[in-house]
């Protein structure tokens, strides 16, 4: 059993590992912007304003998200959208994508767009899980999570410039 100093810590890794996680997302996504293949942009978190604080600033709190973290277009008109999810254990857990992020990635699927979950681990290796799989994990997989032997075929190649190459 951890002490609370040990899950403080262990909490804050997690953290600053998923930043990185999601960094690393950002810089490949900036490559495809300046390279004219993709304007894909992360979804501002939904703050919910408490209190004004006068001169600019206010005291606020994040409200539940009820968007993917990611979308925009690639080239050729195609919508993207996705959600971004780092874990430092083995499995990935179909629950970390919300109802409502659910309801929203769903009903996009629905219109044609490409959809999916980029999966990153503790090991380095991200995966570009597509939606359909993702969503149906339990009949995937047989179980409502993904390892990364589970996630293979969705492994993502790092370009020799470190981009991740999350399109076609």
């Amino acid at each position: 059993m951890l002490t609370d100093d040990a899950r403080r810590a262990k909490n804050y890794l997690s953290r600053e590992r998923g930043k990185a996680f999601e960094q690393r997302i950002d810089q490949s996504l900036e490559y495809y912007r300046k390279t004219g293949f993709a304007a894909v942009e992360k979804t501002p978190e939904p703050m919910k304003p408490l209190r004004d604080m006068g001169q600019g600033k206010f005291l606020a709190c994040y409200e539940k998200k009820a968007q993917a973290d990611y979308k925009g277009v690639i080239k050729g008109g195609r919508e993207v959208v996705f959600e971004a999810k780092y874990t430092a254990s083995d499995r990935l857990a179909q629950d970390r994508v919300t109802k409502e992020q659910t309801e929203y990635i769903d009903q996009h699927a629905a219109l044609g767009a490409r959809c999916y979950v980029i999966g990153g681990f503790a090991s380095g290796n991200v995966y570009k899980i597509p939606w359909a799989v993702w969503s149906d994990m339990k009949n995937q997989f047989g179980h409502k999570y993904a390892t990364e032997a589970d996630l293979q075929p969705y492994k993502t190649k790092t370009g020799w410039n470190g981009v991740l190459m999350l399109f076609p």
